[in-house]
């Protein structure tokens, strides 16, 4: 028998299906799942309140009590002998203390059946002066004094307390982000390591940053293959400033450029190293640079930088604890070895306020500027963007980016979404180019207010006013032409609007320019002006730009007689308390005197010149209006043929609003 044993022993091996004639005894109990099993301290105390529920409605005998009245007359006829008193009953004893004694003598059984018949019980009644009762009947009472439970009494002591204090302690802990960490969580980083080799985003992700994309690509380089740089003695740059507007692919830069070289990638935003307490900022530095060491090679990308790079010039209002998480980050990034394979990546947006050590060569060693895109490189994002997207045959890409000039790729990318809810608004399956149209409409100029309800006057005021700027825009040489005129309420307040759409891009103007700009602007006002004989306040916002225009051209641009090719200068200086701040001048206040005379000169000059061109153009003027009070919508072709002529060059991206 242990010869065959020992025989199926090695015909089933372990873990096998095979039946070798071994009976399985099943366990007592099912495993336990431990997924399934979570203690939590509100069961314990669900738990311990029903079972007091239970004990109090089921296992409760309620005491036997007689009247008060009853029980006095027990007292009077001499069969109650000693009295019980507490705050809650009165006991009477029909046996005194000597007979007391003779009950204690017997049995267990005895005695309790003894107690049990020989006991009247009643509830006080106030003032009912049973004392001088007993007294008079020389009947033995005492008092007896409740003792407290001392399990509720340690429960609502100690342990209520208690609970409540951790609560408080984890609910502030888990707003803090640190629950369960302890206290010395504080000054652990919060960088989250996105990819440990890659973060799924590579340079073919990234379009219309080209020059940004080059700068960086030394850097994969290095990462791929340092020993290349350190055999000549060359050394990497320890830190690359990506720099550029809001929306322009800062952040996919910095993941493209961890995705090429196929490494660890730590994101982290400059606002979580500032904390509620001091030093937490530095200890979450030190932190974050030792996981990058124990993580090289790697990236650390620190995104809003300025969040905590600030100048550390002495201004009011200043924080000490940034500036001791500047001062870490700083001395971290001085003492950190290149060779390391450690690559430090930062993003602002307002490099104009970051403190200048940060800046300086052994720091961030390479700013790269990321800008927004031109042309082709709008068209190269939006291909990047209608991936997944179904497009109709009809959709023109470089037509759409024409038309976005200015834009960021973040908006390129909100365009093209905007365009397909768009379609699927209307019911269609694929997006088509008038979707493209109506979406860059939308983001330009707001959304369209359709139950907004304006007089006729004010729609006629309206539709001279938005006219006024399309027919100065096309009878002014070098401006661009008009896209599509609306009276349609849009956006926050803008009662209609007057779009310019450029077909390239432009990096300079000349002062003809920038007067034709101030004339287009001022067009709304002057056919008020010309057929009302009034004007309104739709026009606040033309001359605000008009005006900006203009002491721009004197102060900025050096474009006047007296003052030719000099800078006149003005900050604001600091805020206190709210407050914005004066204006600092860095010139006189007769030179002051000339920039107001100047640009009320200029703004006069081209008012006048502006009234002149629409008082001649009357008939284009009221015939325009009069379609736009009829179909509210102009558009380029429509205005063309009006006007009998074509609109001018296509520059720049302008809009007037009323």
């Amino acid at each position: 028998m242990p010869e065959m044993n020992e025989a199926k022993k090695r015909d089933c091996p372990p873990g096998s299906d095979k039946d070798c004639g071994v009976k399985k005894i099943p366990p007592f109990l099912p495993p336990l799942n431990k997924k399934q099993f979570h203690f939590s301290l509100w069961y314990f105390l669900a738990g311990l309140l029903l079972l007091n529920v239970l004990n109090n409605y089921f296992f409760h005998t309620p005491e036997q009590t007689i009247d008060f009245s009853e029980f006095k007359a027990k007292i009077i006829s001499g069969q109650i002998k000693r009295v019980e008193m507490s705050s809650r009953y009165y006991i009477g004893l029909t046996y005194g203390r000597e007979e007391l004694k003779q009950i204690d003598g017997k049995g267990l059984r005895e005695r309790s059946r003894l107690a049990k018949e020989t006991v009247f019980r009643t509830i006080p009644v106030p003032e009912s002066q049973i004392v001088p009762l007993l007294d008079s009947m020389k009947i033995e009472y005492f008092a007896k004094s409740e003792q407290p439970n001392r399990f509720v009494d340690l429960f609502f002591t100690w342990v209520i307390p208690l609970l409540i204090m951790i609560f408080i302690w984890r609910f502030l802990f888990k707003r803090m982000g640190n629950l369960g960490q302890g206290v010395m969580a504080f000054g652990q980083n919060r960088a989250h390591l996105v990819a440990e080799g890659d973060t799924g985003t590579t340079f073919n992700d990234v379009a219309g940053a080209d020059e940004a994309k080059e700068e960086l690509v030394e850097v994969v380089d290095f990462l791929k293959t340092p020993e290349k740089y350190t055999a000549i003695g060359g050394k990497v740059p320890k830190g690359v400033l990506l720099v550029g507007p809001p929306g322009t692919g800062k952040t996919l830069l910095a993941r493209a450029v961890a995705g090429e070289a196929k490494v660890a990638f730590f994101r982290m935003s400059g606002a979580d190293f500032v904390e509620m307490f001091v030093g937490v900022g530095a200890a979450r530095v030190r932190d974050l640079f030792k996981q990058a060491r124990d993580k090289a090679p790697c990236i650390v990308f620190i995104d809003e930088l300025d969040a905590i790079g600030k100048s550390r010039a002495p201004i009011a209002g200043g924080n000490d604890e940034r500036e001791q998480t500047l001062n870490q980050l700083l001395v971290e990034m001085d003492g950190f070895d290149a060779r390391s394979g450690v690559i430090i990546l930062a993003a602002t947006n307002r490099p104009e306020v970051l403190d200048p050590a940060l800046l300086r060569p052994g720091r961030f060693d390479r700013q790269v500027l990321v800008d927004k895109p031109d042309l082709n490189g709008r068209e190269a994002i939006l291909k990047i963007h209608i991936k997944g997207v179904s497009l109709d045959d009809s959709v023109d890409l470089k037509a759409v980016a024409r038309s976005t000039a200015g834009f960021a790729g973040a908006d390129l990318a909100n365009i093209v979404n905007e365009a397909a809810l768009l379609a699927v608004r209307a019911g269609r399956q694929k997006v088509a180019q008038e979707d493209f149209e109506e979406a860059i409409e939308k983001v330009m100029a707001g959304l369209k207010k359709k139950n907004r309800l304006i007089n006729s006057k004010e729609r006629r005021i309206v539709a001279y006013h938005e006219t006024g700027h399309a027919l100065t825009a096309a009878f002014t040489p070098d401006s661009d032409p008009v896209q599509k005129i609306s009276i349609v309420p849009r956006g926050f307040g803008a009662l209609g609007y007057t779009m310019q759409l450029p077909t390239e891009d432009r990096f300079l103007m000349t002062e003809k320019e920038l007067l034709g700009k101030i004339d287009v602007l001022l067009g709304g006002r002057a056919a008020e002006q010309l057929i009302f004989n009034e004007i309104s306040t739709g026009a606040s916002n033309d001359i605000e730009k008009a005006t900006d225009i203009a002491r721009r051209m004197v102060t900025d641009y050096g474009m006047s007689e007296k003052y030719g090719n000099m800078v006149l200068r003005s900050r604001r200086g600091p805020m206190f308390l709210g407050d914005q701040g004066a204006f600092d001048r860095e010139y006189s206040e007769e030179a002051q005197r000339y920039v107001d005379e100047q640009v009320a000169r200029i703004i006069g000059e081209r008012y006048d010149h502006v009234k002149s061109l629409l008082a001649e153009k009357k008939n284009e003027l009221e015939t325009i209006a009069g379609i736009l009070l009829e179909k509210e919508t102009v558009n380029a072709g429509e205005f063309k043929e009006l006007i009998g002529e074509k609109a001018g060059a296509v520059k720049g991206d302008r809009r007037a609003a009323l």
